[in-house]
């Protein structure tokens, strides 16, 4: 058993607003650079759609992520000699017409026009050729319109369902839509890592956190290519590659990342999860619809006696394994089970979770009294968004896994009713929770955990230790001057 420690999210998808305050907030702090305009190392999409950069999960134009390969597990965009076929030349990568094209506006036009009887306006124009251009598309441009027939429509999970399903969808009494913030999901298994052609991203033995080193990078974009979520990006004006640092700089000063601090919603959770890294690959070969139980399975129990002599035997700090135990990352992953990976099948172990939006079906009244348990889970099979679109994005295809995260969610909703309304009899309560698995105490900790929290209780920041780490190797001092995002090394010639 090999115990590592990763610092790990849960994003509650039925909290979120859409109000895109996450992605100011990560854009303001770290991408507001020359050459980063498209950079959004945080943006907030809606579902269905086709996302950023357009339709991202279809690997079948990326060929992003890993895939099986008899009995080996093999980089989707080919092993080293094709990465190197494709140095000067990758047609897996997205292009500008994926993203956008950066713009600004022509703002000293409000105020300098010369006198006329038109009103002044700022014109857009375009930050790669200083042109007017005309805007048509931007980091969330299909938000709010999940009826569109050109985004909704092209959503690759989608494509997916039947025709009837789809008929369904779109028709205008059933339209229905979500937000989905991402950002890197620092996976265990990180094909961006594997694919680097100079070793310059790593992943942090001591909490997980993957990073891109910016002065052995050569910015040759393999890692663009290979992570699946397209959540690593190439700075044209620095000629590196760079991605969601996790704001470590801040968490190694005690602070939450930037975009979970500024959350409107309070939708972020973060916290350490461990897991055994012996069973990485045996986990990332498992069959599509089984992967997101195998991944919860290879998270281990922080209070097990037998996981907290391993790690200590490996060498991980007290202050890990205390931070590990107050997580509520393992809460909604393993010991409530009601958080899953997104997109399971790209076979990278991502390490942020999702809370699938409870469906709008429970809204609906049924001759004017709430509808009962039985009814509820029943109508699963009718909801406006289809169980198959959810298990596509949550659980490679498997409706099982989604039902029982549903049957959680609902029992704590029949539950809080029944306390706070009185309009539900305590066998339809009961009922509830037999379905759902899970008592009355754990229903009652899921609400708690979900509505009532305060940050420091959402956001468990553990001891990141790296001042012990800094001061074996290196003058403390020296450190703290070049901490943070990218190289403060002026570039000089090696010969």
């Amino acid at each position: 058993m090999d115990i590592r420690a990763q610092v790990s999210s849960v994003f509650h998808l039925d909290k979120c607003i859409g109000c895109h305050t996450c992605s100011i907030a990560c854009k303001n702090l770290w991408t507001d650079r020359r050459g980063n305009e498209y950079m959004w190392w945080n943006n907030v999409e809606t579902k269905p759609g086709t996302g950023y950069p357009t339709k991202w999960e279809d690997q079948e134009k990326y060929n992003g992520g890993w895939e099986r390969v008899g009995t080996q597990l093999r980089l989707k965009q080919g092993g080293k000699a094709a990465t190197i076929g494709k140095i000067f030349h990758n047609p897996d990568l997205p292009t500008m017409d994926d993203y956008y094209e950066p713009f600004t506006y022509k703002y000293a036009d409000l105020t300098n026009a010369p006198a006329g009887t038109d009103q002044p306006t700022a014109r857009a124009v375009s930050m790669v050729s200083g042109k007017p251009m005309k805007i048509e598309a931007g980091p969330n441009w299909d938000d709010d319109l999940s009826g569109s027939t050109v985004y909704a429509a092209n959503d690759p999970g989608v494509i997916e369902l039947s025709a009837e399903q789809q008929q369904q969808l779109f028709t205008i009494e059933k339209m229905v839509m979500f937000h989905l913030p991402r950002i890197c999901n620092h996976c265990s298994n990180p094909a961006c890592v594997a694919s680097c052609p100079s070793g310059a991203i790593y992943k942090r033995g001591e909490d997980g956190i993957v990073l891109i080193n910016q002065d052995k990078c050569r910015g040759w974009r393999m890692c663009v290519s290979a992570c699946p979520y397209k959540k690593t990006y190439y700075g044209w004006s620095s000629g590196k590659s760079e991605k969601c640092i996790l704001c470590f700089p801040r968490q190694e000063a005690g602070e939450a990342p930037a975009c979970f601090h500024a959350c409107v919603g309070r939708i972020r959770y973060l916290g350490v999860l461990l897991y055994d890294a012996d069973k990485i690959e045996e986990t990332a070969m498992k069959a599509d619809g089984e992967l997101a139980a195998a991944q919860r399975e290879m998270i281990l129990d922080p209070f097990d006696p037998q996981v907290l002599a391993a790690a200590r035997k490996g060498g991980m700090a007290e202050q890990i394994i205390k931070a590990a135990q107050k997580s509520p990352v393992y809460k909604f992953v393993k010991e409530w089970g009601i958080a899953l990976p997104l997109h399971p099948e790209f076979r990278t172990l991502p390490m942020l979770f999702y809370v699938p939006p409870l469906l709008p079906v429970l809204s609906t009244e049924h001759q004017g009294t709430q509808k009962l348990a039985d009814d509820f889970f029943t109508s699963l099979e009718q909801a406006r968004l289809p169980l198959m679109y959810l298990a596509g994005l949550f659980a490679g295809g498997n409706e099982e896994e989604v039902k029982a995260v549903y049957r959680r969610l609902i029992a704590v909703r029949i539950q809080r009713r029944a306390e706070t309304v009185g309009d539900m009899a305590e066998a339809e309560v009961a009922k509830a929770r037999e379905l759902a698995g899970l008592d009355s105490k754990t229903l009652d900790a899921i609400y708690r955990m979900t509505s009532l929290t305060r940050i420091k209780e959402r956001i468990q920041v553990p001891p990141m230790l790296r001042e012990q780490a800094v001061e074996a190797g290196m003058d403390p001092e020296e450190y703290k001057q070049s901490m943070g995002f990218g190289s403060r090394k002026a570039p000089k010639r090696r010969w």
